[in-house]
């Protein structure tokens, strides 16, 4: 909560504008005086301030809709790959001034330091971050993280006043299974009065009511608008994911339409640079609602009252009094194109672009020790002796995060690369990057259309080891190296030579660069990944995910290939 007290700021008064009010659902001409960084007062037109001398500034909303400024409910900052202050700047450029994010990707890889370091650095950024404790650090027991947050962690985060609930629970299948640690995270929440987060894919009928009763109260995990009602009438908060790898609004704006949005949130989860840059954060939620026929002032609602209702944030959320004047003017409600900001009653110099090159992360050394560690002779680890047979695939699937469980015929030839009858099977490995055990974990994929070379990420959700894509395992090894040399990041070989690479040296996640620099540096990633035949709109986003054995329905971890559905490891050969 913001200090009540009077301050130095200038009062400002927004005049002329119509006031989008989420919580009695109209819209209509309304003035509105900032005292501080609260709202003093809301009324007609032309009554809140004669305009004389020592008056309040007025900034000018004429022809403008006054929207409360934009939170969103649930994000990883680290899946942007910029840090807090600099993904704060974008944000508020476009109208979202709270995000709440849960930092388990960091938390894989550094642990409660990690976090708390996170946490810190969002200080200096303009947009409020709030966040979640982790939950699953490691998501499952089929992967090495680097870290571990347990019970006693998960209570002290959410002793933090700066967090407000409960990391998305993505072991269900320890909730399911009574894992006694798993349900003590949940009482914990319960026990802190915050809110539980749940990822629950496709998980429907008894499966789903026990899930609900161990605690959980939200679920962005929901492809169809069907799945979405049934955990809505079971009483979850339902948050509509729209970011790079998936974009789930399409599938859950039925029910978004038959319900006016009640109960329902929009959030980004994973969201690319590139499309921060270029489409933007949750003004993008709404346009792209909007245009699918909701009702303007009710997909604000999921944008704005409905998260602040879900994570008890009070002073936010609404333009009324004793808020925070926290206002989004936008030209209309269809485009929502941004006209001006007010940030905690200044107004806001929102730059073209969303830029700010001085907002980088003044991170501590926690963050930038190098973090990549590489088993030695991985090159021979890599190696598969020539065979042949019906093998397990994983089906990449474009701008999803589910994969497809396939089976084909698939040869290893004398030179290691994978062929099959069906064509496009490329090899796939996972390498632990923590220095824990050195495992490596081999498998096949179909999807990416690969001709040549490899692709390699210390981006692996959520244990984030090393994840290599590739023709043959000389190429891969070359990649992983490439990428132990640049603290980590996302690295392309082609024709046995380095032809692109990103560093990300915070935590093998992150860079302190602007996002201008990251999306030029991977603009030229895409050039190279696309020279290799790959067809993937976001090659680099899926291949991310691949490693995730939470997320249906064939993943590969460092310990091996995991059938999400049987929650166990099974063998590539059939």
């Amino acid at each position: 909560m913001v200090d009540p007290a009077p301050s130095l700021t200038p009062h400002l008064l927004v005049a002329g504008g119509t006031l989008v009010n989420v919580f009695s659902g109209e819209t209509y001409p309304a003035d509105i005086l900032c005292h501080g960084a609260l709202i003093a007062a809301v009324g007609p037109p032309g009554t809140l301030t004669d305009g004389g001398p020592g008056g309040p500034i007025v900034l000018d909303a004429s022809g403008c809709y006054v929207l409360p400024g934009l939170i969103n409910g649930h994000l990883h900052v680290e899946s942007t790959l910029v840090t807090p202050p600099v993904y704060g700047h974008a944000a508020v450029a476009r109208g979202t001034m709270t995000l709440v994010a849960d930092p388990h990707e960091i938390a894989n890889v550094l642990g409660l330091a990690g976090v708390r370091a996170l946490m810190d650095s969002a200080a200096a950024s303009p947009a409020d971050f709030f966040w979640t404790a982790p939950s699953c650090v490691p998501a499952s027991p089929h992967e090495t993280s680097g870290a571990t947050i347990g019970v006693l962690e998960v209570r002290e985060l959410l002793a933090d006043p700066r967090v407000v609930a409960l990391g998305e629970m993505m072991n269900y299948p320890g909730v399911l299974a009574g894992d006694a640690a798993v349900l003590a995270k949940l009482a914990a929440a319960r026990a802190a009065g915050k809110p539980a987060d749940g990822h629950a894919p496709g998980l429907l009928g008894r499966e789903l009511d026990r899930y609900v009763a161990s605690g959980v109260r939200s679920d962005h995990e929901a492809v169809t608008a069907v799945e979405a009602r049934e955990k809505l009438r079971r009483g979850m908060w339902i948050m509509v994911r729209e970011g790079s790898a998936a974009r789930n609004l399409s599938g859950l704006l039925p029910l978004a339409l038959s319900t006016r949005g009640e109960r329902m949130m929009l959030v980004t989860d994973d969201l690319h640079p590139g499309d921060l840059l270029a489409r933007g954060e949750l003004d993008e939620s709404l346009r792209l609602a909007v245009a699918g026929g909701l009702d303007p002032v009710a997909a604000v609602r999921m944008a704005t009252l409905n998260p602040a209702t879900y994570f008890g944030l009070q002073d936010r959320g609404l333009v009324a009094p004793g808020r925070l004047a926290d206002l989004w003017l936008v030209t209309d409600l269809v485009s929502f194109a941004t006209h001006a900001v007010v940030r905690r009653g200044r107004q806001w110099p929102a730059a073209a672009g969303g830029e700010d090159p001085e907002a980088d992360l003044p991170a501590g050394p926690e963050l930038l020790a190098n973090s990549v560690h590489l088993p030695p002779g991985l090159e021979a680890r890599l190696h598969w002796s020539p065979r042949s047979g019906p093998a397990r695939v994983i089906g990449a699937l474009p701008d999803q995060i589910v994969t497809q469980a396939l089976v084909r015929q698939v040869a290893i030839d004398s030179a290691g690369r994978a062929v099959s009858a069906e064509g496009d099977v490329a090899r796939l490995a996972v390498v632990e990057r923590h220095g824990r055990n050195g495992g490596v974990g081999l498998g096949l994929v179909a999807g990416f259309g690969l001709q040549m070379g490899a692709i390699g990420s210390s981006v692996a959700h959520d244990s984030h080891n090393v994840v290599l894509v590739g023709t043959t395992e000389a190429e891969m090894a070359a990649a992983a190296a490439a990428l132990r040399d640049a603290g980590g990041g996302f690295v392309v070989v082609e024709n046995g030579r380095v032809t692109a690479r990103l560093a990300l040296p915070v935590a093998g996640l992150m860079s302190n660069a602007s996002l201008t620099d990251l999306v030029r540096g991977m603009s030229g990633l895409q050039e190279a990944i696309a020279r290799l035949g790959c067809r993937l709109p976001s090659p680099l986003m899926t291949l991310s995910f691949l490693a995730l054995p939470v997320i249906p329905e064939l993943k590969l971890t460092d310990r091996g290939l995991v059938d999400v559905r049987r929650f166990e490891h099974v063998d590539v050969w059939l």
